[in-house]
């Protein structure tokens, strides 16, 4: 069994910005969106569904838009996101 540790990095987390949400708070909670994927695609007997985890606003229910795949973003247009500030 290969015992591979991941890199750790040296983060100092004072040095980072807090993200706000689109309301004002700091605080995102995270969801999910389901996609289900053909059993011709995956070669099994049945579909299956993939989760994609997003974090979103908790008042507004806005997606923070990074989260989402950008292939997914024009399909969910409906649904409000946002790009991380700079």
């Amino acid at each position: 069994m290969d015992n591979q540790q991941q890199p750790q990095m040296n983060l100092d987390l004072s040095k980072t910005t807090p993200l706000e949400t689109p309301s004002g708070g700091k605080i995102w909670h995270t969801g999910m969106v389901l996609r289900k994927v053909s059993k011709f695609i995956t070669g099994t007997a049945e579909d299956a569904i993939v989760p994609i985890t997003v974090f979103y606003d908790p008042k507004t229910n806005e997606i923070l838009g990074d989260t989402l795949p950008q292939e997914l973003r024009e399909e969910y247009t409906g649904i409000e996101y946002r790009k991380m500030q700079d």
